[in-house]
């Protein structure tokens, strides 16, 4: 028996292999590519979408047919229960400056505490709501880093106010006592309340906004350093070349 030998007319060419698997390498970068661009802009058109229809549903069932569209056109405007709801909040917030508004939102709130359960209910939104939109008191100062949950870890932190009453009274420190905001990641709407020592806290020169994007982000956006910048000159024309080229 002869011992068949591979010729050199039988040997497979690579390169057809070569040339799909570049091209699906090609595609596959170019899909995701558009799905970071395209992810964010549908996933917010479809909230508010979502968000406009959910209050539609809630709200045009106490709209009287004459002044539905729907009654006229036969087609259903997406949208104008935000409208009506809108057109509704703005009166009721005039009412409730004036004395006749004050007086019912009083009675009102008296028979509410009648109430055992929707007492409760109530009293613990009511306290969201005028924690979330009230203007002055209660943004954060700034934010900072702090040492959490253990020496030499450090975790971003927001600083709200100095510690007041009795927990500043009953801590012992003789130095000047903050209460920090501690959010978790990715959700920094809940958190821990901190109460620090004004020595252990590191203030940071970011934002808010900015530090709360690195929560939000688990670390990967994280804002430029404005003081390697500020005493560096040739730093800053660095940062420009490199958003020049990322754009």
């Amino acid at each position: 028996m002869f011992e068949q030998k591979n010729l050199p007319h039988d040997t497979p060419d690579p390169q057809p292999r070569h040339f799909w698997r570049a091209l699906f390498g090609r595609l596959r970068n170019n899909f995701l590519t558009g799905l970071v661009v395209i992810a964010p802009m549908g996933l917010t058109v479809w909230l508010f979408w979502t968000l406009t229809g959910w209050i539609d549903g809630f709200v045009m069932p106490f709209i009287p047919i004459r002044f539905q569209p729907q009654h006229y056109i036969g087609i259903d405007v997406r949208g104008l229960g935000v409208i009506f709801f809108l057109i509704f909040t703005l009166l009721m917030g005039w009412a409730a400056k004036g004395l006749i508004g004050r007086s019912f939102i009083a009675w009102g709130e008296r028979m509410v505490d009648r109430m055992p359960v929707v007492r409760s209910v109530y009293n613990g939104l009511k306290q969201i709501a005028e924690t979330v939109f009230a203007k002055s008191e209660t943004s954060f100062d700034r934010a900072c880093l702090v040492e959490y949950p253990r020496p030499g870890m450090w975790a971003v932190g927001f600083i709200s106010t100095r510690a007041k009453g009795e927990v500043s009274r009953v801590i012992p420190r003789e130095e000047q006592i903050v209460s920090v905001f501690l959010p978790t990641t990715p959700n920094p709407t809940s958190g821990f309340l901190l109460f620090v020592p004004l020595s252990d806290v590191i203030a940071l020169d970011m934002s808010v906004e900015e530090a709360a994007k690195l929560v939000i982000s688990a670390g990967l956006v994280s804002p430029e350093d404005r003081a390697a910048i500020a005493a560096d000159p040739t730093a800053l024309s660095d940062l420009a070349a490199r958003q020049k080229i990322g754009a």
